[in-house]
């Protein structure tokens, strides 16, 4: 498949909300949609970082202010995203995550990258759903990660309070977590006859801020500093650029032939670089019993009431 921005349809009148928008993979999908003619809501935790992001977008942009680790912004948010675009949402790119952080806890007490990488994103999607049913063509994107196929869930403890911590076992859990639960959100609306389809994708080996990010996390402090300028530009040298990266998740946000469950990324070799395509998720993201049970579980830690049920 040769897939590129300017393959783009006319997004028109569309509704986007992008989590993690004000920077990498979701500055560069906010910059591209909003091209194309849509609404793009900047989902930021930093209103300064966010703002700064809208000043970037040549286009129909507008802040959100959300937190993924603390379920009160989550609701937060849901609610004025409902209220600003009176219960219309065409599209819902969960796209913000951090990688490798050392062991640190949300607002909620959930361990920090299952709690802002899939609770938080599983809480916005469900309180999201009144606004993208009945929306023709509406899309649920969630980011995953060639990091899922190493990760291994264990539903009983996510937050790692049995298990002894490890940040990169934690990044992929919380990576299998996403396309578990963009799989299984697919199932349920099937099941309940509704056309909102939810698919995932990831966007191989590239260059953006997690790497750096989670560097700055693990050594603070000055040599924190040198660290990750070292990783930074190995990160240069090893990884395709953001605007190549953020294809497969454009692509599952606007091509006509995306389907519900389908997962995209790079089609190179190990899906690290390349055109977008059709991904192969590893058989635990397809693993029905494994989708259902983390699903309730995810529900019963946010206390958010799933949609569909």
């Amino acid at each position: 498949m040769t897939w590129s921005e300017a393959d783009l349809p006319d997004l028109g009148g569309r509704t986007v909300l992008i989590t993690g928008a004000n920077s990498g993979l979701g500055l560069r999908s906010a910059q591209v949609l909003a091209a194309k003619g849509a609404h793009v809501f900047v989902g930021a935790r930093s209103l300064e970082r966010g703002r700064a992001a809208i000043a970037a977008i040549d286009g129909a942009a507008e802040l959100l202010e959300i937190d993924l680790a603390d379920l009160a912004s989550v609701r937060k948010a849901a609610a004025e995203v409902r209220e600003r675009t009176g219960d219309r949402l065409d599209v819902l790119m969960n796209n913000a995550g951090v990688m490798g952080t050392p062991k640190a806890t949300t607002a909620d007490g959930f361990e920090l990258q299952i709690g802002t990488n899939h609770l938080g994103h599983a809480a916005l999607t469900w309180l999201l759903m009144p606004a993208l049913r009945g929306v023709p063509d509406a899309r649920v994107v969630t980011l995953s990660s060639i990091a899922h196929r190493s990760g291994r869930i264990d539903v009983d403890d996510l937050n790692f309070e049995r298990r002894g911590y490890n940040a990169a076992a934690a990044y992929a859990q919380s990576k299998l977590a996403n396309l578990l639960f963009a799989i299984e959100l697919d199932r349920r609306l099937l099941a309940a006859g509704e056309t909102v389809i939810s698919v995932a994708a990831h966007p191989g080996m590239t260059e953006t801020d997690l790497a750096v990010n989670s560097a700055r996390l693990r050594v603070p402090g000055p040599l924190g500093g040198a660290v990750s300028k070292v990783v930074s530009l190995g990160n240069k040298l090893i990884t395709q650029s953001v605007e190549r990266g953020a294809l497969p998740q454009l692509y599952a946000a606007t091509a006509p032939d995306v389907r519900g469950g389908e997962y995209f990324g790079p089609t190179g070799p190990g899906e690290v670089f390349g055109a977008p395509g059709r991904a192969k998720p590893r058989a635990a993201a397809v693993n029905p019993d494994l989708g259902r049970t983390l699903w309730q579980r995810s529900a019963d830690l946010t206390g958010v009431s799933p949609d569909p049920e």
